[in-house]
Order: structure tokens, then sequence, then C-alpha cells
């Protein structure tokens, strides 16, 4: 399998949070990719041994990619409101919303800075600078 060369983006200075955030999306892709992998590997096999090592190494992708994108989260203010307004958006959607209350989520009126107690509170870059 050919390895991805670990410079191909490097540049001649610092990378600014956005670009970095471009550059860990492509680490989430690698971890997703290897998910699936991993998967299609446990389904190709009854080796019980072999299966357990899989999950275990799949699981840590897991991992891996959860904590890369609450990472692209505090690199990128704008995937962050994204990330808010989805957690809504998905509540509306499975409790029946019309498609009109779901779009009007973070168009003002309230939706997205509308306290639910059904869903999980999180930590934001602002509660993190007191």
């Amino acid at each position: 399998m050919p390895q991805t060369n670990p410079f191909h983006s490097l540049v001649p200075r610092k990378l600014t949070d956005s670009e970095l955030a471009r550059s860990i999306r492509l680490n989430i892709e690698a971890e997703l990719d290897a998910i699936n992998l991993y998967a299609a590997h446990l389904d190709a096999t009854d080796n019980e041994e072999a299966k357990a090592i899989l999950r275990h190494v799949m699981d840590e992708e897991r991992e891996h990619a959860a904590l890369f994108w609450q990472l692209i989260a505090r690199l990128d203010p704008a995937q962050a409101q994204h990330d808010r307004e989805a957690s809504r958006k998905y509540h509306l959607i499975t409790t029946g919303a019309s498609h009109e209350e779901v779009e009007a989520v973070g168009e003002g009126g309230g939706g997205a800075a509308e306290a639910d107690p059904e869903l999980p509170k999180r930590l934001t870059v602002g509660s993190l600078r007191k």
C-alpha cells in the first residue's frame, strides 16, 4: 500500500488555524478509510484472534477521528457553528419538525441559540478563555 508523503503539504512557515483545519480534515479522511478497511477485514474472517485485534485497532481509529473533529471545531469557528446548528437540526428532523423549522435554525429567531435540555452541553472556545 503506498504511503502518503508526510511532507507533501509543508509550507515554509507555520500553518494558520484555517490551514491546519484543512490538514486535519485530511487526517479524518484517513481515519475513516482505516475504520472501513478494518470493518471489511472483520467481515471477511472467522478468526476470533484477528477479529479481537481488528476491533481494538478500529476503535482507536474511531477515537482519533472524534478527537480530530473536536480539534477542527476549535480551529474553524464556522465549522463549530455548523456543529451547533446540526445538533439542533438533527433533533428537529428526528422529531418530525417541518422543513421550514429545520431550515430556520441559525437564521435568527432563536433557532440554534434556543436552549434544548435534550441536547448535550458542549465546550466552546469562548468558555475556555475564562
